[in-house]
């Protein structure tokens, strides 16, 4: 499509104006541009942060020699023809407003070739003045040259931070770009150095490993569904997640994407952590780059100037279904963590990610692969270059543990076991609390809970508060095992608790539930809350010595659950030391 100025109506519908902000702003927009002109290599070159210079060519379809000048005028753009296009936008831009954005605060030169031009063509232009325009000897495709930002601007300059800051924010930009895009090769060179390189082989695997180290790589998920993916489907996701050993300690590293369109949403990011619930400690992350593929009418991208934030037209079907998959890839695939250390590496990208492990074995050395991944066959989809292209596989239930044989106990906190390729040690508090976590889950949702009357009568004073919950949710109360009366204004009689509770404090469990209750949540969040909270209450401790019957018991109820690698908390059950380490560090190999 040639470039043409919207008409008044169409631009009046288009949100906000570009601002260009930073250095990384530039990068973003010259970037768009080239996916969009169907490049398959892209190359960024920053200097001084991006502050004395950007440099981003590539090798894309180019821009006809008559068309070059009206591509600095605002409203211009090849990517919309007709208002009724903004209701489908496919493209990463679409507004017109780039190009003269950033002309309007810079020195731009910008060198431009088609496939049907003889020669290439050259524009330059100051702060949104043209300078000139002559012919120019070039390869197929469009170099932009961005110099002197904001030198006649600087109330806006004095808001940048320093060089190395600006560097983070354009190198943070172009890893996402390249995480929605491994099947085009991207190269960044931040002041002569080249910080990121990746392959544009399509695999993303590959592209995660070029990014965050093969070790990264080498242990993320891919991400499964339930039901067999349709071309009929009007959504579906698809990426890959990281275990849950495998984690980070915000949020940063969870890069979602619409339809190739990096954004941010904060229901999305809610779903993630739902669908992670219980696998991951408080406070922690995991690593994840997903996919959404989503009908263009049925998400709108023209919300926001940045046009990093969209709308969805069934915002609860796309919430449920990322949330499921998710789910389903952690119960179906997520391995036994192993006992590992993190290997030093010299990548400044990498330094970042250094793994802050959760086990007690963490200084141990890195094992092979955890485990092997499972695939569907995606060839026919939008988007196909970006799943893997290893051999279709069929989706099989994940061995949830082997059989182990028990050694003893250790410190009385952690059961030894042997196991196929080596030894396993778990945690018993942790082990115990998942147990009883699923077993309460069941329990609650079937409302057969089973009460346990006390022999002595114990009374709790609530304050005004606890007291109105109470009185709103007696029957509630009452399902989950408690028997309480009133007596008085604020004291009541604890009669009986939850048999699963038997042996604890009577009046911290109660107060515990009345305070999840005050949260608000709906029936099923709070069913998961409840049996969080008494599970904690009700496993045994670290430092209680038990027989070999309960070790073994123990495991066996371990087996069984839906979630054995995890508590509630998200903490590890169970780590693995294999035969190879055992034979390294005893020096047999």
């Amino acid at each position: 499509m040639p470039i043409q100025l919207l008409s008044e109506n169409i631009a009046t519908r288009i949100a906000a104006g570009e601002v260009i902000e930073r250095p990384a702003s530039v990068v973003k927009e010259l970037v768009e541009n080239s996916l969009d002109a169907n490049s398959s290599e892209i190359n960024i070159e920053v200097k001084t942060g991006g502050i004395e210079s950007i440099l981003v060519s590539d090798n894309g379809d180019g821009i006809n020699k008559e068309e070059i000048e009206l591509a600095f005028q605002r409203f211009a753009t090849s990517k919309l023809s007709s208002e009724s296009d903004l209701d489908s936008i496919s493209t990463l831009g679409f507004r017109g407003e780039a190009l003269p954005s950033i002309a309007s605060v810079s020195d731009v030169s910008l060198i431009t070739k088609t496939i049907s031009d003889l020669g290439g063509k050259e524009i330059k232009l100051s702060n949104g003045k043209i300078l000139s325009i002559q012919d120019e000897g070039a390869s197929q495709g469009t170099s932009v040259t961005v110099r002197n930002l904001f030198t006649s601007f600087p109330a806006r300059r004095k808001y940048l931070k320093s060089s190395s800051a600006e560097a983070s924010r354009i190198q943070n930009v172009v890893i996402r770009y390249a995480m929605a895009n491994p099947h085009i090769k991207m190269k960044l060179s931040l002041d002569n150095r080249i910080t990121l390189s990746t392959s544009g082989s399509g695999k993303l695997r590959e592209t995660i490993s070029e990014i965050y180290g093969p070790q990264i790589g080498q242990i993320m998920l891919e991400l499964q569904s339930e039901k067999p993916i349709t071309e009929k489907e009007e959504l579906f996701s698809f990426g890959m997640i990281s275990p849950s050993s495998l984690t980070r300690a915000n949020r940063n590293y969870i890069s979602i994407f619409v339809n190739g369109r990096w954004i941010q949403n904060r229901m999305l990011g809610y779903a993630i952590q739902e669908a992670y619930h219980g696998f991951l400690m408080e406070k922690r992350f995991p690593i994840a780059v997903l996919h959404l593929s989503v009908n263009f009418e049925n998400v709108d991208v023209n919300i926001h100037p940045s046009k990093e934030e969209v709308r969805f037209l069934q915002e609860r079907h796309v919430f449920s279904e990322l949330q499921k998959s998710i789910r389903y890839t952690l119960t179906t695939t997520s391995p036994i963590p192993n006992a590992r250390k993190s290997q030093p590496t010299n990548s400044s990208i990498i330094n970042s990610f250094n793994q802050k492990h959760t086990s007690p074995f963490s200084n141990l050395p890195n094992q092979e692969s955890l485990s092997s991944q499972v695939i569907h066959d995606k060839s026919h989809l939008p988007f196909k270059d970006l799943v893997s292209n290893e051999e279709q596989q069929p989706i099989v239930p994940f061995k949830a543990l082997p059989e182990l044989r028990i050694l003893g106990q250790i410190e009385k906190k952690y059961i030894a076991s042997e196991g196929p390729n080596g030894l396993y040690l778990i945690d018993q508090h942790a082990a115990h609390e998942r147990i009883l976590f699923e077993k309460i889950k069941v329990s609650l949702l079937s409302q057969s809970m089973q009460t346990q009357g006390l022999m002595e009568s114990v009374t709790v004073e609530f304050n005004p508060r606890q007291k109105e919950i109470f009185e709103n949710n007696k029957k509630s109360i009452s399902d989950l095992g408690f028997d309480v009366e009133v007596f008085g204004n604020e004291t009541h009689i604890i009669r009986g608790i939850p048999g699963i509770l038997a042996n604890t404090n009577p009046t911290h469990s109660l107060l515990d539930i009345l305070d999840l209750m005050a949260e608000g949540n709906n029936i099923d969040a709070f069913h998961e809350r409840a049996a969080y909270s008494m599970a904690c209450h009700s496993a045994i401790r670290a430092g209680k010595l038990l027989s070999h019957d309960e070790m073994s018991e123990l495991i066996t109820q371990l087996q069984s659950c839906e979630q054995p690698h995890t508590c509630p908390h998200g903490r590890p059950t169970l780590v693995h030391m294999n035969s190879s380490w055992l034979e390294r560090e005893f020096g047999r190999r």
